[in-house]
């Protein structure tokens, strides 16, 4: 499995299945200027987490994929995609909006994208997000969780890999904080620090849970 991170909450996840090659792009966000994913995007399924136009840009990925914007389970060229309903904000006690948290299955590995939450999950929540290899969590503030946060939900989740997502970095993530707050939250002095990831099932820790930072 190789996930190149294209910034904000947005990943390219390429699948070596037994017959064929699929590829997953999560959360494709609109132009903002300059900022902008490659033109030549492609994959066979899409999510979307949130309908907000850092993660709803369908339209910037080519390939006809097969797209998921919502709850559901769901089964393309042999990868598991389940979309959990959590709420988006919560404001004087009332919840509202809705955030989708997906959890695909492939190549035997279970990874989990929290999409745009900013909240702590509730115990119903972290039944359905056990045993989980690799967790895709936003750590900038803005509409998703901050690091201190963040970090909670790490702990909460308990994964064997953590891969921060939507902050600031060069261009990229306009009010947003940097991933060094966060990284600081998990005690974290020297980050790995990729431009790609592969990953496959031997490598994943036995013990503590990897940090790693993936470079846009």
């Amino acid at each position: 499995m190789i996930i190149t991170w294209l910034g904000y909450s947005c990943f390219k996840i390429e699948i070596q299945n037994r017959d064929s090659k699929v590829s997953v792009v999560t959360d494709p966000f609109s132009a903002e200027g300059k900022v902008r994913l490659p033109r030549s995007l492609t994959a066979e399924i899409v999510t979307v987490s949130h309908d907000s136009p850092r993660h709803n840009a369908v339209s910037e990925v080519d390939g006809k994929p097969f797209v998921v914007s919502g709850p559901g389970e769901y089964e393309v060229k042999d990868v598991s995609v389940i979309g959990m309903p959590t709420f988006y904000e919560e404001l004087d006690g009332k919840r509202s909006g809705v955030n989708t948290v997906y959890c695909l299955t492939a190549e035997n590995l279970h990874l989990v994208h929290l999409g745009d939450l900013k909240h702590l999950l509730d115990d119903a929540d972290l039944k359905d997000l056990s045993d989980i290899d690799i967790l895709f969590v936003p750590v900038g503030g803005g509409d998703g969780l901050d690091a201190k946060r963040a970090a909670e939900v790490v702990a909460q989740i308990e994964p064997r890999v953590v891969i921060p997502m939507n902050y600031l970095s060069g261009k990229l993530g306009e009010g947003l904080q940097g991933v060094e707050p966060f990284l600081k939250a998990m005690g974290v002095s020297e980050p790995e620090t990729v431009s790609k990831l592969k990953i496959v099932e031997r490598d994943l820790p036995q013990e503590e849970t990897r940090v790693i930072v993936i470079e846009p």
